[in-house]
C-alpha cells in the first residue's frame, strides 16, 4: 500500500473518530437537558446523504463532504441556518428555551470531550508503549548550535544539562523549549569540561521564527555514511554506505560537522581518508558544483531509550505531557498572524502528514492525540460557528441578562461561516502550492 493512502486512511479513521466524540459532547448533554436532537451527522449532507435512518426523534448519519460533522439542536442558530423554526413560538424541547447554563454546558460539551479524550490517548500511549528518553550521555558527541545560539555562549559538542534549573527526560526537546516556553537560562558543559548557565533573552523563540532556525541544536554525529546519491560523486569513486570518512585533505574530521566546515560550495579536487572494514584507504574524488559529495550521515546511530511507566505514572505523565501540548500550540498560535506564519498555515494535506507513512498505531494515536488537542482549542475560539461563538453569547447573556436576537446570531453565524470557509480555502490552497512548487 502506498504511504499516501496510508496517511489518508489514517486521516479519515482519526476524524471520524474525532468528529463523532465530539457531536456526543453535544448530544449527550442536550438529551440529558431533554434538549431535541434533530440530526447527528458524521461529515456534512449538502443536498444528499450517504447514509441515514431516523431513531426516535434523531436521524442519525453519515454526509458525502469530509469537512466535520454536526448535531442540529431544535431551537438553536446553527449552520444550518433553519430561520422557519425559529420563527415558530419557543417549545419547552428547544435549544432556546433551556435557562443559559444548561445552554452553555452543552456548547462546551464537544470541546470538553476532545481536550479529554487528548489527555487520555496520552496517557494510554505512556501505559503501553513507554517513554522515550534521550539525556546527554547518549548523545557523546554533544549538540552541534546554529549561529544564533552561538551568538548565546553555546558551542559546537556542548552537552546540554539541565533547562530552568531541570533536567530534560529529551534533550533535543531544547528546541522546543528555547522556541515556545519562555526559557530563562540554560546549563551546559562545554567539550572541555567546563559547566555554564547561559542566559536567554526573553525574546529568543521570536529571533528563532525570524532567522527561520527552528532547530538552533542538531545532534553532532560520526562521519560514518547512511546512503549515497546515485551518479553523485560519491558514487563515481565508490563510497558506501557504513564507510566512515577520518580525513580531508590531511585534516582529521572527528565529526560530521567538523566534515562539513572543511568542505567549500564550490567544485573542487580533495583527498579523503576512509575507514571500511577495519582498513583505511586514501581517494581523491572531485566535489559537484556546489562543493558536495552526495552522501548522507547515519544519524539513526541515535539511540532513544524506553522508560516503562505504571499506570499511575502514565496519568501523571501523560496530563503533563497533554497540558505542554496544549500550551505550546497556543503559544506558537501567535505566529499566525505574521505574513510569513500565514503562508505555513496547513489544511488536510499538512494534518495527513502528521500520520506516519507506514502502519503504526503508537504513531497513529499520538497524532489522532495531538489533533484532538487542536481542535478542542480551534472550537473555543470565539468566533461565530464555531462553539466558542456560541459561548461568547451566551457568556455575554448571562453577564448583562439580555439575550442577542436571533437576527443578529444568524448574521454573525453567516459571517463566522464564510470566515471559516475562507480560512480552509487558504489553508488547502498553501497545501497544494507546496505540493506543486516546492
Amino acid at each position: 500500500m502506498s504511504p499516501f493512502l496510508v496517511k489518508a486512511i489514517q486521516l479519515l479513521m482519526s476524524l471520524s473518530l474525532l468528529i463523532i466524540l465530539h457531536e456526543l459532547g453535544h448530544f449527550i448533554p442536550a438529551r440529558l437537558f431533554n434538549t431535541r436532537v434533530e440530526k447527528f451527522f458524521l461529515f456534512f449532507d449538502v443536498k444528499f446523504a450517504l447514509i441515514k435512518k431516523k431513531i426516535g426523534e434523531t436521524t442519525y448519519g453519515i454526509g458525502w463532504l469530509p469537512l466535520g460533522g454536526y448535531v442540529k439542536i431544535s431551537g438553536m442558530v446553527d449552520e444550518s441556518m433553519d430561520k422557519e423554526q425559529l420563527q415558530q413560538p419557543p417549545q419547552p424541547w428547544e435549544f432556546r428555551s433551556k435557562p443559559a447554563w444548561q445552554r452553555l454546558i452543552i456548547m462546551l460539551g464537544g470541546v470538553t470531550v476532545n481536550l479529554i479524550l487528548g489527555f487520555l490517548i496520552y496517557m494510554m500511549i505512556l501505559f503501553v508503549w513507554g517513554k522515550n528518553t534521550l539525556n546527554a550521555s547518549q548523545l557523546p558527541m554533544g549538540l552541534e548550535p546554529s549561529p544564533i545560539a552561538q551568538a548565546l555562549g553555546f558551542e559546537l559538542g556542548d552537552q546540554i544539562l539541565e533547562v530552568d534549573g531541570k533536567p530534560l527526560d529529551n534533550v533535543l526537546e531544547i528546541n522546543k523549549h528555547l522556541f515556545l516556553r519562555g526559557v530563562e537560562t540554560v546549563s551546559v558543559q562545554h567539550q572541555n569540561g567546563t559547566i555554564e548557565q547561559l542566559s536567554i533573552p526573553e525574546n529568543f523563540g521570536k529571533q528563532m521564527f525570524e532567522s527561520g532556525e527552528l532547530l538552533p541544536f542538531t545532534p553532532v554525529v560520526p562521519n560514518i555514511l547512511d546512503s549515497i546519491i546515485p551518479n553523485s560523486p560519491a558514487a563515481m569513486v565508490g563510497l558506501l554506505p557504513d564507510d566512515k570518512i577520518v580525513e580531508i585533505n590531511g585534516n582529521y574530521t572527528p565529526n560530521w560537522t567538523v566534515f562539513k566546515n572543511q568542505m567549500t560550495d564550490e567544485s573542487r579536487l580533495i583527498t579523503l581518508v576512509i575507514e571500511r572494514d577495519g582498513r583505511r584507504d586514501s581517494l581523491e574524488i572531485a566535489t559537484a558544483a556546489d562543493g558536495t559529495l552526495g552522501v548522507y550521515p547515519k544519524s539513526s546511530l541515535i539511540r532513544f531509550q524506553t522508560e516503562k511507566l505504571s499506570l499511575s505514572q502514565s496519568i501523571s505523565e501523560g496530563f503533563s505531557y497533554g497540558y505542554w501540548t496544549l500550551y505550546d500550540y497556543v503559544a506558537q498560535f501567535q505566529y499566525l498572524f505574521t505574513q510569513k506564519g500565514a503562508s505555513q498555515l496547513g489544511g488536510f494535506g499538512a494534518i495527513g502528514n502528521m500520520f506516519p507513512s507506514s502502519w503504526n498505531w503508537k504513531g497513529f494515536w499520538a497524532s489522532t492525540a495531538l489533533i484532538s488537542i487542536i481542535l478542542a482549542f480551534m472550537n473555543i475560539l470565539p468566533i461565530p460557528a464555531l462553539d466558542g461563538g456560541h459561548v461568547m453569547f451566551l457568556i455575554y447573556e448571562m453577564i448583562t441578562g439580555r439575550k442577542p436576537n436571533d437576527q443578529f446570531l444568524e448574521y454573525a453565524q453567516m459571517f463566522g461561516f464564510f470566515l471559516l470557509l475562507s480560512l480552509v480555502l487558504y489553508a488547502n490552497g498553501n497545501d497544494l502550492y507546496r505540493l506543486l512548487f516546492s
